[in-house]
């Protein structure tokens, strides 16, 4: 598929059928991106503002939350119904179902100092999480499984032994020595014995340290499948620290109450409650640019925002690059963005439930939890990259993340019923071309969710009630950010970002194109913050009234 600018994108992206609904009263996306009620109905384009922010993912709401608390006047123009980008909660498959569109997990952004130290006090605006006792559960169909506890590796290495005995005291040995690196000052983790040991394992490839570590091809599978959530499949080097994914996981992984997109929505509220402004259903087209400076944005529809500070970008570079001159953008940044590549597109599968889920135990009973992870071989890891390759599907062993946080969450399905969400790794340009999704994509959702359903004691499809199906280009429909269905936005691994102060004076760019890339950090978006007010001759720590503020 090839987008000629990005007007013609999001024009096409707003008039496709991304990712019906389909059952009785199921809900079109589009219908059920409803607007928030703190996003405005409208504003006069004569207003005058500080910083119009292109874009209202969560990173760009960070930054024009910072910015309208340092007492500036911000506008944030968002393209769809519904703030958010990849943090949005919606109710997408039947009333009373909250399905998270994209992520579900926040365990990196509760080390950001903007929640770790309530910079923002986003728990007064309605952001609350939870941290599920039952972490992670990988299920086999021989009836195998592994289960990980919340900062539990007693209990966790219990489940490791009924597989392995010598795995689970490899576990419970190497999460020791782990916890006694971490708790080192970083100039002395490299230097000790045990930090050496991870260091060599983790450029090594996940499949091959897992191997290097792990006697049982049970316990390498789940590493390996597990591994693979933050984006980057275990078959590359560089990806050796997936080995140790069960004890990352064992951490935690806290959830918001209501669904992931209640950090949007408080977001949303703090920077209303500081006199900025939302609007929705504006998606921009193009920087408006004079004497050499950004000074606004135009939309699709024509409208256009002027900033009298500057402009903060949220949309993906590849696109951004076409919305001014390319003589005004530099060489470097040019060639950079040129070679950018993106992770293995995802896919999202949705579905209301009758009942939770319940897996099977090998001593008997079931267990459920708020994910699973499941692949049932270890080779199977190499899959992804040999049909990203060849642009075909070998479905039979794909690794799979499963998501049903209202196993703990009761706000997010009614009494008795759970939310299923079956996403993972999948090529975006088959060999027929990226359209050919729109025609398979439900006869891939219906193979997925049949292999899904064998390991669990009580699901058939007659427990669905309604499903939402998105394919790597629907994904890419929903965000234009998410270039090539990539959520992440592009492979961070080389470390190729884009610059928070961009070639074109007047002109901001945060979001996972900068240093920090995908998942929910909220470190792009603070740090583009600090940036940009340091720039006004302000400081974070002055805003926040923190003396001990820095880049995180």
């Amino acid at each position: 598929m090839t987008w000629t600018t990005r007007r013609d994108f999001v024009m096409a992206a707003a008039l496709a059928p991304v990712a019906l609904a389909t059952s009785a009263g199921a809900v079109p996306l589009q219908q059920a991106e409803t607007v928030p009620a703190q996003a405005a109905p409208g504003v006069s384009r004569a207003e005058g503002f500080d910083y119009v922010v292109a874009g209202a993912g969560h990173n760009s709401l960070i930054c024009a939350a910072y910015l309208a608390k340092a007492g500036n006047r911000v506008l944030v123009l968002e393209g769809r119904a519904m703030i958010g980008g990849g943090v949005k909660t919606a109710e997408v498959l039947l009333p009373g179902f909250r399905e998270d569109l994209c992520s579900s997990s926040h365990h990196l952004i509760a080390r950001n100092p903007l929640l770790r130290n309530n910079e923002l006090n986003l728990r007064d605006y309605g952001y609350e999480t939870f941290d599920p006792e039952i972490v992670v559960h990988f299920p086999f169909l021989d009836g195998a499984s592994l289960t990980v506890f919340l900062k539990d590796p007693e209990r966790t290495a219990a489940t490791i032994a009924r597989v392995s005995k010598k795995d689970a005291e490899t576990f419970r040995r190497l999460a020791a020595a782990r916890a006694r690196v971490a708790a080192l000052p970083p100039a002395e983790r490299v230097k000790s014995p045990e930090g050496l040991f991870f260091q060599r394992l983790e450029v090594l490839s996940g499949y091959a340290a897992a191997h290097q570590v792990w006697e049982s091809p049970v316990m390498q599978a789940a590493s390996l499948s597990g591994g693979r959530w933050p984006g980057v499949a275990g078959s590359d080097a560089g990806t050796g620290a997936q080995a140790f994914s069960m004890m990352d996981h064992m951490a935690g992984r806290p959830m918001p109450k209501g669904g992931s997109g209640m950090l949007s929505v408080a977001l949303g509220r703090v920077i209303e409650a500081n006199n900025g402004v939302i609007l929705t259903g504006k998606p921009v087209a193009q920087l408006i640019v004079e004497n050499g400076k950004c000074v606004g944005v135009e939309c699709v529809d024509g409208s256009k925002y002027r900033a009298h500070k500057a402009v903060v970008s949220t949309i993906h570079v590849k696109h951004l690059l076409e919305m001014a001159p390319r003589e005004l953008w530099g060489d470097a940044l040019s060639a950079s963005v040129d070679l950018w590549q993106p992770e293995h597109a995802m896919f999202s599968f949705h579905y209301a439930l009758s009942e939770p889920p319940k897996y099977p135990l090998a001593e008997g009973g079931t267990v459920s939890g708020a994910e699973a992870s499941i692949m049932r071989r270890p080779e199977s890891i190499f899959v992804l990259g040999l049909d990203q390759a060849r642009g075909e599907l070998t479905l039979d062993d794909y690794p799979l993340q499963i998501v049903h946080p209202s196993v703990y969450d009761e706000s997010r399905a009614p009494p008795g019923c759970c939310t299923l969400k079956i996403e993972g790794g999948i090529p975006y340009a088959l060999k027929e071309g990226p359209q050919h999704w729109d025609v398979i994509k439900e006869r891939v959702a219906d193979t997925f969710l049949s292999r899904y359903m064998r390991h669990t004691t009580n699901l058939t499809k007659d427990k669905v009630l309604a499903k939402v199906i998105m394919s790597p280009l629907d994904i890419e429909r929903m965000n234009p950010a998410m270039w090539r269905g990539s959520v992440h936005h592009l492979d961070k691994r080389w470390g190729n970002f884009a610059p928070y102060r961009m070639p074109i004076p007047g002109l901001y760019q945060t979001g996972a194109c900068t240093e920090g890339g995908g998942s929910v950090t909220g470190q792009p978006g603070r740090n583009a913050a600090a940036i940009i007010l340091q720039d006004d001759g302000k400081s974070l720590e002055q805003v926040v009234g923190n003396a001990r503020v820095a880049l995180r």
